[in-house]
């Protein structure tokens, strides 16, 4: 198979969505792999380390687009990449599409087959191909947060871990996942006051022990919510329903009851948010201010340490794309329905149903149109 990787376009994303080291093991199975120039240089990755170890590096974006059997990227394709799709081509990537129609449109009628990242599953059901990614995300929230609560961000100017006889930071972590437990392994190493809200009591349960009563534990209801958010000088929201948009816990109203100069890290924004005054910022302008309260919404959070994110998703999703790359994708996801569930649009049709849902658009079995029936299990 012959494999493609376009440089990035998304504002301010840095990533790329193979390393070296992954061509080499596409290359050394038979594959042949196209770069575009450029694509890793903002983390180091040179053409000259593509080449070495086997890849083709070619000038455009278009001549990757369309030599290519299966594009690997990161972040969703941008309208002008939608358009470059055609029928038979694989795309590997993160799509989020339930907060995204133009996109989830323009998929469907490229009639390529689209599987994202965030939407395969495990068999001890998890997120494999997100998981890397809320990590680093979790981690970042705290970091940006942080330096957001300072004065001359827009923050009240609470120092995080406070000093000898100032009380430190109050964190609110909505959340206890992949991303709610990486924020408050940082928040409370940074010294602050977290509070855990979550609605699954074992994971409460596994968090309180873990940490050994320096962590307030709290189910999560919405009363529980408007209480703890009120006294939080930042607020994480952290948390996700697979491929559907995000349940929005904060809403517009609660804000006048905040602390002026709160700050809310909103990491659920790529499928919508979790707040109901979220929209989604960039890097170079990351923030703005709802009723005096900051809000971070970056889309590509972890594209801030774009290196070591680049490391920890690739080394996730090279296994899956070997699996792509060596036999016929019917095939691939017939054999595995964890692997299946990332089929998000087949032949013109949305093919998980959450995503489907969220859209408000009709969801098509795959079985439906493929020769090898999938052993799926839908959302």
């Amino acid at each position: 198979m012959q494999l493609g990787v376009p440089k990035e376009i998304k504002a301010q994303e840095f990533r790329v969505g193979m390393t070296p080291a992954g061509v080499r093991e596409l290359v050394t199975a038979g594959h042949t792999v196209l770069i575009e120039s450029g694509a890793g240089d903002a983390i180091g990755l040179t053409d000259d380390q593509y080449r070495t170890t086997g890849a083709s590096v070619v000038e455009t974006a278009e001549q990757v687009f369309a030599e290519s059997d299966m594009i690997v990227k990161v972040k969703e394709p941008q309208p002008h990449e939608c358009r470059q799709l055609r029928p038979e081509q694989l795309l590997f990537t993160y799509l989020h599409l339930a907060a995204d129609p133009l996109q989830a449109d323009l998929l469907m009628s490229s009639g390529a087959t689209c599987i994202a990242y965030e939407t395969i599953t495990s068999p001890q059901g998890g997120l494999p191909l997100l998981a890397p990614m809320s990590i680093v995300a979790g981690r970042l929230s705290v970091q940006a947060g942080a330096h957001h609560m300072e004065i001359h961000q827009g923050g009240n100017g609470t120092l995080m871990g406070g000093v000898p006889g100032v009380a430190p930071g109050k964190v609110l972590v909505l959340g206890g996942g992949v991303v709610g437990s990486s924020a408050i392994r940082v928040a409370l190493g940074m010294g602050a006051d977290v509070t855990v809200l979550d609605r699954a009591v074992s994971r409460l349960g596994e968090l309180d022990e873990q940490y050994r009563g320096q962590l307030r534990t709290v189910y999560s209801t919405a009363e529980a919510v408007e209480e703890h958010a009120r006294e939080a000088d930042l607020i994480i929201g952290a948390v996700l329903i697979p491929g559907a948009s995000a349940p929005k816990l904060i809403t517009a109203d609660m804000l006048a009851d905040f602390k002026p100069g709160a700050v809310m890290v909103d990491v659920a924004i790529d499928q919508g948010g979790c707040f109901e005054t979220s929209r989604p910022t960039t890097h170079a302008d990351p923030t703005y201010i709802v009723d005096g309260v900051v809000h971070y919404c970056v889309a590509n959070m972890p594209g801030a340490v774009a290196r070591t994110a680049t490391m920890a998703l690739t080394n996730a999703t090279l296994p899956y794309i070997m699996r792509l790359a060596r036999k016929k994708v019917s095939s691939v996801l017939a054999e595995d329905r964890h692997f299946a569930a990332g089929l998000n649009v087949f032949e013109g049709q949305l093919t998980h149903q959450a995503v489907a849902d969220a859209l408000g658009q009709t969801w098509t079995d795959p079985n439906q149109m493929l020769s090898t029936p999938l052993h799926l299990k839908t959302a």
